[in-house]
């Protein structure tokens, strides 16, 4: 039976360069993804910073594979980083909830409380009598910050179970009635205006 001879095994090849270029990868294609999102969500400025941080980071990848072209636990590490930067982008990006969402909500009974709802939860709501297929209804429209579809959901559900919603993202805004946030800053809360 063969027995493999350790003292051979380069390490530093077969571990440690593929888990750096698994592990840089996984950072350059998050980078790449929030770069993206960035962009199309209106937030310019940001996305060359990241571009290059993220050139940056490939070209020191590519180059370490480049260097031991034999490795296909290299080439394996590499796509697999790929991979795992986009799902980590798009996790980061999530949790970020950066953008704007115009809410579309159709409701055939019901529609004064879950404006009066709205509004107390301090969103603008612009509601327009309609007629659907079963009859009279009320368009309500709301332009929120991503981050609070949660919210409007609640309160829409909480009102009518069963109304109709579309959300769509949109890519400028001006004016409008948001809800004040509040934020922590050295320890001390405030509202900002």
């Amino acid at each position: 039976m063969p027995v493999f001879d350790f003292s051979n095994f380069d390490l530093f090849a077969w571990v440690a360069l593929p888990l750096m270029i698994f592990c840089a990868r996984v950072v350059d294609v998050s980078l790449g993804t929030l770069r993206i999102i960035f962009m199309s969500r209106g937030r310019r400025a940001l996305a060359p910073i990241l571009g290059f941080f993220e050139v940056f980071i490939w070209v020191v990848a590519i180059s370490q594979i480049m260097r031991d072209v034999n490795n296909p636990v290299a080439y394996v590490a590499y796509a697999a980083g790929f991979a795992t930067g986009n799902f980590v982008g798009m996790t980061i990006e999530a949790r970020l909830a950066i953008g704007t969402l115009i809410v579309r909500m159709i409701v055939p009974r019901g529609a004064d409380a879950l404006v009066e709802g709205l509004h107390a939860a301090g969103y603008g709501v612009t509601s327009v009598d309609g007629r659907g297929a079963t009859g009279e209804v009320k368009l309500i429209y709301t332009i929120i910050k991503r981050k609070d579809l949660a919210d409007v959901t609640r309160i829409a559900h909480a009102v009518n179970p069963k109304v109709f919603l579309s959300v769509e993202e949109v890519s400028a805004t001006h004016e409008g009635i948001f809800p004040r946030e509040t934020a922590w800053h050295l320890g001390w809360r405030f509202r900002r205006k």
